[in-house]
């Protein structure tokens, strides 16, 4: 049975265009995606994204225990901030790829994506033997609304929402409009905004208030046409497509992720750490394409006439008008940044060239 949001009677109200999505019933666009992605990138958007997980991790050895399953160090991890990082198996394969906020004296907040919720779930519990640490799956109970665009710190301040002082990365109690939930600045976009996890029973009044009240602002609800290429475009990257089981961190281009001098040891740290210092076999790229061809997931890379790798997601960039991927590669000095390659679409090789990620500006940091 598709899952449906606490919101999805909204989107169906607005005329989304309603599709399934690792196993919800979500909206993919209101509009046009494009359209929705340049309301983003020029002024204000608000996505639902309740089909994310919310598990809350505490008790007694629940820092060690974070310590123990990612490679961040939760150590060095201060009240009301957040990390971005890998939940890793034995073999440094990334079951999944988490943002982890402080929440209390070892009490954490833990996101993860729709899709892996169960699998995240099963490998945490395997992995707290013998430790004081309670695991709670919240996710039905909260619903999340990201507000993403250059004026969201405007719609925020206009609602009733003392932002000052909040930069990237953290989360805090706040009380928007009446109603009181946790409020992080961090996004999928590459743009400033905000993630508001609520209550359920109050998520229906707060977004039907975040609509009215951004009206001066261009606000305008967003699907997840436009939310996929809003992270593509800033190079952010989408579990199943450019993470998955067998790929590790290092891999990924994550390493500026991994601390180099965490001395606990993690799932997987024996094989991260031979990457870190040797180097991999494979590595991940950015590509824009020389002429109107689309780059798509699966497609094959060529380099020299040889097959070097695939595309893990790719599409058209609105914000400018180029067709950019994201691509695994064999790791060799000759495909660098300004290097040609060549992708197989409908079975001919078209030129691309390689650059540099992300593919716009991020102005999410603050």
């Amino acid at each position: 049975m598709v899952k449906e949001t606490y919101l999805h009677d909204k989107h169906v109200a607005l005329g989304a265009k309603m599709v399934d999505f690792a196993g919800w019933h979500m909206p993919v666009q209101y509009s046009s995606i494009i359209e929705e992605h340049k309301t983003v990138r020029e002024n204000l958007g608000l996505f639902d994204v309740s089909h994310m997980g919310e598990v809350f991790v505490s008790g007694k050895d629940a820092t060690v225990f974070l310590n123990k399953v990612v490679p961040q160090d939760i150590t060095k991890l201060a009240y009301e901030k957040a990390v971005y990082c890998q939940l890793t198996n034995k073999n440094g394969g990334l079951v999944d790829d988490l943002i982890i906020y402080k929440i209390g004296i070892e009490s954490y907040l833990v996101i993860c994506n729709a899709s892996r919720i169960d699998e995240d779930l099963n490998w945490l519990v395997r992995n707290k033997r013998g430790l004081d640490v309670k695991i709670d799956n919240q996710s039905h109970n909260y619903s999340l609304l990201a507000v993403q665009g250059p004026k969201a710190i405007d719609l925020m301040r206009k609602m009733g929402y003392n932002i000052d002082g909040q930069k990237s990365f953290t989360i805090k109690p706040a009380v928007i409009s009446g109603v009181k939930l946790l409020a992080s600045r961090t996004g999928y976009t590459g743009e400033d905004g905000f993630e508001l996890m609520v209550e359920n029973e109050h998520s229906e009044y707060l977004w039907d208030k975040i609509l009215e009240d951004g009206k001066e602002f261009g606000i305008k609800p967003i699907g997840l046409g436009a939310r996929d290429t809003l992270r593509l475009e800033a190079a952010l990257h989408l579990y199943g497509n450019d993470l998955d089981e067998t790929t590790t961190p290092i891999e990924a281009g994550l390493s500026w992720s991994v601390p180099k001098d965490k001395q606990a040891d993690y799932n997987g740290k024996e094989v991260i750490t031979e990457q870190l210092q040797n180097g991999v076999s494979r590595k991940l790229i950015g590509l824009v394409m020389k002429d109107k061809n689309i780059p798509r997931h699966e497609y094959e890379i060529y380099f020299n006439g040889e097959k070097a790798g695939h595309v893990t997601s790719g599409g058209v960039s609105p914000s400018t008008g180029k067709n950019i991927a994201l691509a695994y590669v064999k790791n060799i000095p000759e495909i660098c940044t300004g290097a040609t390659i060549q992708v197989m679409i409908r079975e001919k090789l078209h030129d691309a060239e390689v650059v540099k990620r992300p593919f716009v500006v991020k102005r999410n940091r603050v």
